[in-house]
């Protein structure tokens, strides 16, 4: 899934080509992708994209009165098209904006669940964005790390949307390795030297991935978290101290650690092998 770093650099990548461009029409391709029933997308045409920027994982493109959020969910994804090829119907197309200069913007979705979606809304209504945490660099949460309470564990509210913006799997999984914390610990159970070190694999960790996101030339690839250090990499060694890196598998997703740099050795409890062994 496209995270923090992901969405930012690609922000930053469509502000830097089409800021200032006149929005020439929106081509609504997938009826479920529009999460929104007013303003109408017909109301967009004409607007000037006066910038685009990044709310946790959502793209947010300003035109003025009006503005166009885009999630990109778990598949998908960002083309920059040519304007003489912005007339097909892609398989797996969401919708594409159209302007009067190139690139057209394609979002389009892999997989079978089709979560991705775009609103369309008055500038100043929050939408789906009022449910959403501070940012990770933001000072409320680093307040949240050095002072907050709270029980549940630590890889799980990384990824709570309403705790921090922005973060998901991946980086989760990266920031609690450099942090050296089980993924089971809780935020509660931290003593003042591990909140700082937490705090600052956050920041760090994600600073890193959008240094490697900016690499990027065009779009957003097909390919995601080709950078993450532990991420999806259970079963080979751990980069920092050469131990078989596992992981705890869930309906959906999975959790990689190093047990000798996160957990003292001990092997975490994967529900889902112990059936299967059963």
């Amino acid at each position: 899934m496209p995270e923090l770093p992901e969405i930012q650099a690609l922000s930053e990548r469509i502000d830097a080509a089409l800021r200032g461009a006149t929005l020439t029409r929106i081509d609504p391709i997938a009826f479920a992708g529009l999460k929104t029933v007013t303003p109408s997308p017909e109301e967009l045409s004409g607007k000037t994209l006066a910038s685009t920027g990044r709310r946790g994982k959502f793209l947010v493109m300003d035109f003025g009165t009006l503005r166009v959020l885009v999630h990109l969910s778990q598949g998908g994804r960002i083309d920059f098209q040519a304007r003489s090829k912005a007339s097909a119907r892609p398989r797996g197309g969401v919708v594409r904006v159209v302007f009067d200069r190139e690139p057209a913007l394609l979002v389009k979705e892999f997989g079978t669940e089709r979560k991705a979606g775009w609103w369309v809304q008055e500038t100043g209504d929050d939408g789906p964005l009022a449910k959403l945490g501070p940012d990770p660099f933001d000072e409320e949460f680093a307040g949240l790390i050095m002072r907050g309470t709270d029980s549940g564990r630590l890889h799980a509210m990384l990824r709570d949307q309403r705790r921090v913006a922005g973060i998901g799997r991946g980086y989760a999984d990266d920031i609690l390795h450099r942090a050296r914390l089980s993924p089971y610990r809780s935020l509660s159970s931290l003593d003042t030297e591990e909140r700082a070190r937490f705090l600052d694999a956050v920041r760090t960790v994600l600073t890193d991935g959008l240094a490697a996101e900016r690499r990027r030339s065009d779009g957003l690839p097909t390919k995601v978290g080709d950078h993450w250090i532990v991420h999806g990499r259970s079963g080979t060694p751990c980069p920092a101290c050469g131990s078989e890196l596992r992981r705890i598998s869930y309906e959906s997703h999975e959790v990689t650690y190093c047990p000798s740099c996160q957990t003292e050795g001990r092997i975490l409890a994967d529900r889902r092998l112990s059936r299967l062994v059963k």
